[in-house]
């Protein structure tokens, strides 16, 4: 964290029962199922990361979901948990028959030469690995605007701050409506409760901040579903808003059908 101590981190960790000499971080994207388009929000990693990531594959098959049978993708920013399972690490598409949606700020930033080349070389990276997955495909892929559905019952919300072109969907069928909020918050247990706290994996933590807090009030008072990428599955609850901060409530699961 940017502007917290971590003995105050450790405090916190503590009190909700986790251990507070590490971090796990869960990475879980999203399948939207209409019943003619089959939408996968955010990638993972695919065999392009750590030995314990790039599971997305296999459990989709477990689900039931064949990874050919994916219409669209849709990519919330581009960070590389979220675009490398684009393509795998020899090269290929994971999902050649999706249409590629990504947010305009973020291919503005991130695609642009002359930011790649000022900026630090730790960041570079990322700029070379935004090129790696949609510079061969880059004439097909989508550009999209905050505010707009871009797939039949998915609006985007911008959510910017994280990076410039961050976003968060809402999700609607009849009735009801549920928001994935990408990274809005790391461990929405942790951040929740400290909507304020800065986290450096954040570009522009001031607004990044405002972001949670304005999404996170309106999920609050629609006591809209809410879905987290960086959340313990399943990764879905509720947000309840108190005086100072927020609560995670997630969601009760159950493995009986």
């Amino acid at each position: 964290m940017r502007n917290v101590a971590l003995g105050d981190v450790q405090k916190a960790m503590e009190s909700l029962f986790l251990p507070t000499d590490v971090w796990t971080n869960s990475f879980t994207p999203l399948v939207v199922d209409t019943g003619t388009r089959r939408i996968l929000l955010d990638t993972g990693f695919a065999d392009n990361g750590a030995p314990t990531t790039g599971a997305l594959r296999t459990n989709m098959a477990a689900a039931g979901i064949d990874p050919m049978a994916i219409t669209t993708v849709v990519i919330s920013h581009f960070h590389g948990d979220r675009i490398s399972g684009v393509r795998d690490k020899a090269g290929a598409l994971v999902y050649p028959n999706a249409e590629i949606m990504v947010p305009a700020q973020e291919w503005a930033f991130w695609m642009d030469d002359a930011r790649m080349e000022a900026a630090p070389e730790a960041q570079k990276p990322a700029f070379r690995n935004v090129r790696r997955v949609f510079g061969p495909i880059a004439k097909d892929v989508k550009q999209y605007e905050w505010s707009k559905e871009i797939v039949s019952g998915i609006t985007t919300v911008d959510a910017s701050g994280h990076t410039p072109g961050h976003t968060a969907f809402v999700i609607a069928s009849g009735n009801g409506r549920m928001i994935f909020v990408a990274d809005l918050t790391n461990n929405p247990l942790i951040f929740a409760r400290n909507p304020e706290w800065k986290f450096r994996g954040d570009q522009d933590p001031d607004k990044a901040i405002a972001a949670r807090k304005r999404v996170l009030d309106m999920v609050a008072a629609d006591r809209m579903r809410i879905a987290f990428y960086h959340a313990p599955f399943p990764a879905t609850g509720h947000i309840a808003k108190s005086a100072s901060d927020y609560d995670f409530i997630p969601e009760r699961w159950s493995s009986t059908l």
